[in-house]
């Protein structure tokens, strides 16, 4: 493909970015959703707070409603589903066209989830499933690795930073981490658009530390963010 610019390149992230997200806070819900029914009908302010956010549903089930359906919050799967697509359109020439129409796919299932009288968790596992299509696709037919890389590594940020403010595990946020560093190390170094080392640095002395992330998750989510930030050295812009 050549050299791919800054622009284009915060595109095919901010893809990965976003399907990731939707893929991930369907599967954080469902879990939550199971603790609602069972345990505690309070358990979503937990959610709320790993976020920053504080409650204004009042109710579990206003809250799962507004975090999946809702396209006027940023926090929802419909919003991220609709931000995937946005990017997508106008890569459609590196991502293909049955890429795309999976995104679509997804839209429209989950349009359709919300009206349906199923349970939340099974109406949502058509949409689950096509993301998987999805990203099979993304795998098979993009050819170009600078291309699949971008796309990757930005799924993989998303998958970090999510995994990280829900307390996710240790061993799979080093598994992913892993990941990360592959599709790193697969970025041509000739491109406009690479990674900020010292960020990086940041990010394998703490999760690679005996205790990974804890207690460090703020200055792990501040280096994800600025992962792919411009820094400025010897009067270039490198990143």
């Amino acid at each position: 493909m050549g050299t791919i610019s800054i622009e284009h390149g915060d595109r095919l992230f901010w893809l990965g970015r976003y399907a990731e997200r939707v893929f991930t806070t369907i599967k954080s819900l469902e879990r939550l959703y199971d603790k609602l029914i069972d345990k505690d009908p309070q358990h979503y302010i937990k959610y709320l707070e790993c976020f920053g956010l504080t409650d204004t549903f009042g109710s579990g089930e206003s809250f799962l409603h507004s975090f999946i359906f809702d396209k006027d919050n940023c926090c929802s799967v419909s919003y991220s589903l609709e931000r995937a697509y946005d990017n997508g359109i106008l890569l459609r020439e590196e991502i293909t066209s049955e890429a795309l129409a999976y995104i679509q796919l997804a839209m429209d299932s989950l349009e359709k989830a919300d009206l349906s009288e199923k349970g939340l968790v099974v109406s949502l596992l058509p949409v689950e499933d096509i993301l998987y299509s999805f990203w099979g696709c993304i795998y098979d037919a993009v050819y170009d690795e600078e291309i699949k890389n971008i796309i990757l590594c930005g799924k993989s940020v998303e998958r970090l930073e999510l995994y990280v403010r829900l307390r996710y595990r240790k061993e799979l946020i080093d598994r992913e981490f892993v990941r990360l560093c592959r599709n790193l190390s697969h970025i041509p170094k000739n491109t406009p658009y690479r990674y900020n080392t010292a960020q990086l640095s940041v990010l394998v002395e703490i999760i690679q530390s005996k205790k990974g992330c804890r207690g460090r998750e703020s200055e792990v989510l501040t280096a994800l963010g600025r992962l792919f930030e411009p820094v400025k050295q010897t009067g270039r812009v490198i990143l």
